[in-house]
């Protein structure tokens, strides 16, 4: 990490260079004709910067709000400067970058040295690694990423986590640690907020049980002129209500699977809890309390919405993204149920924060894998890691992530003076993963993020609600698995949202229950949670 660190304020001197790169969406990234022309195939040869210019061929994904040019991009500026190695990028929007890799990958030609922001399943780690259309990398781990390699030594479970069946790594991961078990930021994906300033103005006190909500939103409704008591996405992720289900059962999160007391995989959405709480949203629904909207909005009316301060409750990952006055929103509390009942839902794979296995691979395009390897390996350096995941400094005419402070080390700058949300100020500056930010950096090398430390006192507040111990964790599936379980899930999945939103509006749930359920096990849902728990008691050791 030292070494990290004095590369990274050896490189500050030249930091505001402009570099020459080729566009984004460029078609010269043909697999096998970027490589380096300077140096290959040995470690010990490739010293950064490159005495001679190398080259590497990229495909990658970005933000709709950000730039579509990687080479536009001041992070991006800097490690050319600090390595001399040209990039011949390819880039795609993200909501179309998966269609795109895909046939990249399917077609075998064509292809770039690396994918960055892969955002391969294990199943796609696996079935491409044995095709030979990616390259497997533990040795290139053990022998030319140094950076890497100590982050998978000190933390074995990420090696673990990041090796398949076959016993090879295929990828490269991203890591973000803020706070770790039930106290990760990830811990709790979708939450409450409800309007305090609301229940200020009409005398009201916080809600603690599902009753005493639906008074409060009948008062919203009643005495809040042009108010929307509840509103949500409906199979939305962070933006769904999965949380407040939890107050009849499980609850739910967006794969639907938790871990009991026993540690047995249970399926939310086929709980007997679950058929409780869609009938007390439905009840909410004939109320008019909810959203008309809530089953089909997207996020830009959710969010425009919000701005207004029309929602009395609304469900996102924190009060900054979608309120116009965050101040006036705060966590609701876990409610107690009509029997008494209150469990807050975990998201599965988040034991140890932040995770994805395949968020970088190298392709049998690369003709200098070392090349590769080594670039990517900078960016497992701790201040290098840092702004790929958030941001930087030094921008000019925008909002800046950090201020480089005389050590060398980076601090997150106030939000007050972000022009724009922080999330918006981040898709402008930050290049995504390979990555890796442990818990053990705040303080040494940054700050933590001011909405990071908001965001874990909400989730610590509903600690000691959360009723289980386990969560499903990141397992890296034998192929045969990973293929069963992906052909079940479609089915299984589509279904049960489709009803969910469907009983919520219309009603219905305890007369199609029984059959709901039997459709599921049509579907393959018993097969389903028995590769589940196979794979989860391997997992634990049983």
């Amino acid at each position: 990490m030292r070494t990290g660190f004095r590369r990274f304020t050896a490189l500050l001197a030249a930091a505001t260079m402009i570099v020459s790169v080729s566009a984004c969406g460029s078609t010269g990234a043909a697999g096998g004709t970027a490589q380096n022309t300077a140096q290959t195939g040995s470690s010990e040869n490739i010293k950064f910067p490159l005495a001679q210019a190398g080259k590497l061929s990229i495909l990658t994904s970005a933000e709709a709000t950000s730039t579509q040019n990687p080479a536009e991009k001041l992070i991006y500026q800097r490690i050319h400067d600090k390595t001399n190695v040209d990039i011949d990028w390819t880039c795609y929007v993200k909501d179309q970058f998966d269609d795109k890799r895909n046939l990249v990958l399917a077609k075998g030609n064509g292809m770039p040295d690396m994918i960055l922001n892969a955002d391969l399943t294990t199943l796609d780690l696996i079935k491409y690694g044995s095709q030979g259309v990616i390259v497997p990398v533990e040795d290139l781990i053990d022998q030319d990423m140094p950076n890497l390699k100590k982050i998978l030594d000190e933390n074995p479970d990420y090696r673990k986590m990041i090796t398949a069946p076959d016993g090879h790594i295929y990828s490269f991961p991203w890591i973000e640690q803020l706070g770790t078990g039930k106290e990760a930021i990830q811990a709790v994906g979708s939450m409450p907020f409800i309007n305090k300033a609301w229940l200020d103005q009409l005398g009201l006190q916080m809600p603690t049980t599902t009753q005493e909500l639906e008074t409060v939103l009948k008062a919203f409704k009643e005495k809040i002129p042009n108010s929307i008591p509840m509103s949500f996405r409906i199979n939305g992720g962070n933006e769904d209500l999965a949380f407040i289900l939890g107050s009849f059962g499980y609850g739910d999160n967006p794969d639907h699977i938790m871990v009991d007391q026993n540690n047995k995989v249970v399926y939310s959405l086929a709980d007997p809890g679950y058929k409780n709480g869609i009938t007390w949203l439905h009840s909410l629904q004939q109320e008019g309390l909810i959203d008309p909207e809530a089953y089909t909005q997207d996020w830009a009316t959710y969010v425009a919405k919000g701005k207004e301060d029309r929602y009395g409750l609304y469900f996102g990952w924190d009060n900054l993204s979608v309120p116009g006055t965050s101040a006036s929103y705060v966590p609701l509390p876990a409610l107690k149920g009509p029997d008494g009942t209150v469990n807050v839902p975990r998201q599965s794979g988040t034991e140890y924060g932040g995770f994805d296995a395949g968020r970088a691979v190298i392709t049998s395009a690369c003709k200098d894998q070392v090349l590769a390897a080594k670039w990517i390996d900078l960016m497992y350096e701790p201040l290098q890691s840092v702004q790929n995941n958030w941001g930087t400094y030094g921008e000019t005419g925008k909002d800046n992530i950090f201020e480089l402070k005389s050590d060398g080390t980076l601090a997150h700058i106030p939000q007050d003076q972000l022009s724009v949300s922080p999330w918006e100020a981040r898709c402008a500056q930050m290049v995504g993963g390979p990555l890796a930010v442990l818990n053990s950096y705040y303080g040494k090398y940054t700050t933590c993020p001011p909405d990071a430390i908001d965001r874990m006192k909400f989730v610590k507040s509903y600690e000691s609600d959360m009723k289980y111990d386990t969560v499903y964790p990141n397992v890296f599936m034998s192929r045969e698995d990973s293929e069963q379980l992906a052909q079940y899930e479609t089915g299984i999945k589509q279904y049960a949202e489709q009803k969910k939103a469907d009983w919520i509006l219309n009603g219905g749930v305890d007369k199609e229950w029984d059959s709901y359920l039997k459709k599921l096990n049509d579907l393959g849902l018993q097969k389903y949670l028995e590769i589940k728990q196979r794979n989860l008691d391997d997992y634990l050791g049983k």
